[in-house]
């Protein structure tokens, strides 16, 4: 899962940034509206964090024109602005969630897995192949039955080959999907990132395997017979 952040304040989005990803998310973090504008231009993500006191455009505002776009991910937004009549304008103008700071960070964590588990099934299902079954808003790996040990990243670039099982992921795609902004994967790093799941998922019944289509990318290949 890959989450977008935006808030201005740089202490918060550092602790924001490291809780998301000890929660094993992808996270892209900044500070003003319009490099989170930008920013969802180039990428797609799973959830937006939204702070409403950006310093160049109330997060308020950001939010309607969102939505008038048909932006249908999921918003929590994140503001000191925690009286109701305040919880009701940004709920109406689109959030799916509201959560007053300060707050504790299983808290947020916890209403995150909430919205995940609510997003529209397109979104975050339950992804299958095979005999490999990804639970994605609970980020649970199994294979009849029994779940597979994987590192956050190794369940991101899993997701990447299940949603487009049977059909070729090009190596740019699956950098970009790996990499936050600013921390780009080399060709040299996927490889080894494809190698370690190939491993793994090589002690389980799965009927499927990660083909090399040499000078491509990487297809998720069920297994007959």
């Amino acid at each position: 899962m890959r989450i977008l952040l935006i808030e201005d304040s740089a202490r918060l989005r550092e602790l924001l940034c490291e809780t998301i990803r000890d929660a094993g998310w992808k996270i892209d973090a900044f500070a003003t509206a319009q490099e989170g504008r930008l920013t969802l231009e180039r990428a797609d993500y799973d959830l937006l964090l939204l702070d409403l006191g950006l310093p160049d455009e109330d997060g308020i505002a950001m939010l309607k024109s969102l939505r008038s776009a048909k932006v249908q991910m999921p918003v929590l937004v994140l503001t000191a602005r925690g009286a109701i009549d305040e919880r009701i304008i940004g709920l109406d103008a689109g959030a799916d969630d509201y959560l007053a700071k300060p707050f504790h960070n299983g808290e947020l964590i916890a209403r995150i897995r909430a919205l995940m588990r609510r997003a529209p099934v397109t979104a975050m299902p339950t992804l299958e192949f095979a005999a490999i079954q990804y639970e994605v808003a609970r980020s649970r790996v199994t294979c009849a039955g029994s779940e597979i040990a994987l590192t956050p990243s190794e369940k991101g670039l899993l997701e990447l080959l299940l949603r487009n099982g049977g059909t070729v992921v090009p190596k740019p795609k699956i950098e970009h999907a790996l990499s936050e902004f600013g921390d780009e994967k080399s060709s040299n790093a996927i490889e080894l990132a494809i190698s370690r799941l190939r491993k793994k998922l090589e002690g389980h019944p799965t009927g499927a395997v990660i083909e090399t289509i040499r000078g491509v990318g990487y297809m998720m290949r069920e297994v007959r017979g």
